[in-house]
């Protein structure tokens, strides 16, 4: 345990408190009355209630619409459906910049709407919606797809030859089962789209803003630090309580219910109804998920066939001391690099939290993991830049910087990935071998490693693609020289001209099949079908 506690308390820990101290402290003094006087002011509330209102419409149009997807999932089954799953998981693990981008294709300057109707939606609050929907549909589907498909159906079917209706059985059997999942899902589509920063500071231009892009701006743009600081404590507050919810209901959710196999569980569509519901998912997947990115691929064409493919090539870039084709090598690099410590350091915590006589402080420990995903990563990368700039630490001037950012973001899926199949390992078996006389070291080449080898190989992927997608903190600390896919992207948007911007849908498009790729590759070597993540 003490290899995570020293990675977080370094490199995420110590950077946070860096740039709050920097913000809240003058001349030694703590500025309490600035987070009143930060509050006061009239944009910044805007800020505030955007930020939230925004938050809770997602949610609750991302459940409205992937939860018949979630029973589709759980209970039917359908050719190609195994493949239909990686899809609807794709827009999950892209970067919020590309989700941005095909959502500008779609709805902004001669995109599909306008080409079509005339019509522009770019800069509206629908357009972030829709995109934070694309965003988190797998999240309900994974979460409640996962559990319902699970739950034992004979238990609605006697409801049902008791006299009761199907909506009833259902109210009455099978929604306070899910409740917890749902709410679980609830409130992690309300924490990634209550941070939301990419797909905000694309789509949302000047008019919307979420505390996350708020940050941004009086950081790099104002450089208003004391601002900035009070922003991320409210923050800090806000993702603390909504982790503290999140952590209530896994718990409720992981209490006595009678689960079966989901294999055995689904069946054919039956009747008119079924076959109606099934089609209508597989069209909202078509248009909500699909659509978008098809738009991204076919703007990246537009030009002369592959022009603004070749232009990536050429090293006459007025945005990059480079050319912008070696941001993928750059990414990969660094994805890579930042895999391997991910895994390293989340396959540590993940066997501590596993083991059965773990103390309530460790088991503390597994919360306080989340929290980079919900902190702001603008604090991360800008108190980067502040606290590791002096020996022993004085990493400011290396590379190492992007994927130690990146790995804060990769360790929780390693985590959330590693540590059921950890906690499933019998410990009976380390024990016998023990009594044999083989080292600790032999215990866990022999008995562990066999057992959790293809879920460290899918926490890989993940913690892979995660990273190659951050850019949130990465925006800060990558060099001109060196850039990453996310951040040639968001730069290239911010320029004006024709080229740049079909060249940041070729980058984009180049991103989004090296993601898909990764999660197509995962979801085959996945042990446990049940959806979960």
């Amino acid at each position: 345990m003490v290899v995570p506690v020293a990675f977080f308390g370094v490199f995420f820990a110590y950077p946070v408190a860096a740039i709050l101290l920097r913000g809240l402290k003058a001349d030694g003094v703590w500025q309490v009355g600035r987070l009143w006087e930060v509050l006061g002011q009239p944009d910044i509330r805007h800020v505030l209630w955007f930020t939230t209102w925004q938050a809770l419409a997602s949610t609750a149009l991302t459940l409205l619409i992937a939860l018949p997807g979630a029973y589709v999932f759980a209970r039917f089954d359908f050719p190609g459906k195994q493949a239909l799953r990686a899809v609807v998981t794709v827009p999950f693990v892209l970067p919020t910049v590309v989700v941005g981008t095909a959502f500008l294709a779609l709805l902004g300057r001669g995109g599909l709407l306008d080409e079509w109707w005339g019509v522009r939606l770019d800069t509206t609050v629908w357009a972030i919606l829709l995109a934070h929907v694309f965003f988190n549909y797998a999240v309900v589907v994974r979460t409640v797809g996962g559990l319902w498909g699970q739950l034992d159906p004979r238990q609605e079917e006697a409801a049902r030859m008791l006299g009761a209706s199907p909506f009833a059985a259902w109210r009455r059997v099978t929604l306070p089962a899910l409740g917890p999942a749902v709410a679980a899902a609830a409130l992690m589509v309300f924490l990634f789209t209550f941070t939301s920063f990419g797909v905000v500071q694309i789509l949302g231009g000047p008019t919307f803003a979420t505390l996350e892009v708020e940050i941004y701006r009086q950081t790099s743009e104002i450089f208003d630090l004391s601002t900035a600081a009070v922003l991320t404590v409210i923050q800090f507050l806000a993702v603390g309580a909504i982790l503290a919810v999140h952590a209530w209901t896994v718990r409720r959710r992981e209490s006595a219910l009678r689960l079966v196999d989901a294999s055995l569980t689904a069946r054919r569509p039956r009747g008119a109804g079924q076959w109606a519901l099934l089609a209508g998912v597989l069209v909202s997947i078509a248009v909500l998920l699909v659509l978008p990115l098809g738009v991204l691929v076919r703007r990246s064409l537009e030009g002369a066939g592959f022009s603004y493919y070749r232009a990536l090539t050429s090293s006459e870039s007025q945005v990059f001391l480079v050319p912008p084709i070696e941001a993928i090598g750059n990414s990969l690099t660094y994805a890579l690099v930042a895999t391997a410590i991910a895994l390293l350091v989340g396959s540590l915590a993940a066997a501590a939290l596993a083991r059965r006589d773990a103390g309530r402080l460790v088991r503390g420990f597994d919360a306080l993991l989340m929290l980079p995903l919900g902190v702001s990563a603008v604090t991360v990368g800008f108190g980067f830049l502040i606290a590791l700039d002096e020996p022993p630490l004085d990493l400011r001037a290396t590379w190492i910087l992007v994927p130690l950012a990146q790995a804060l973001v990769g360790v929780p899926f390693v985590v959330r990935t590693m540590l059921p199949v950890l906690r499933a390992v019998d410990g009976r078996l380390r024990e016998a071998a023990a009594v044999l006389g083989a080292s600790p070291w032999r215990v866990w080449r022999e008995v562990d490693l066999p057992l959790v080898r293809r879920a460290a190989l899918v926490a890989a992927g993940f913690a892979f693609a995660v990273s190659l997608g951050e850019f949130g903190a990465t925006v800060f600390i990558a060099r001109p020289d060196d850039p990453t896919l996310p951040v040639a992207v968001a730069k290239l948007i911010g320029r004006p001209g024709e080229l740049n911007y079909g060249q940041a849908m070729a980058l984009s498009t180049i991103l989004m099949v090296v993601c898909a790729v990764a999660l197509l590759v995962l979801e085959r070597l996945r042990t446990d079908r049940t959806g979960e993540f």
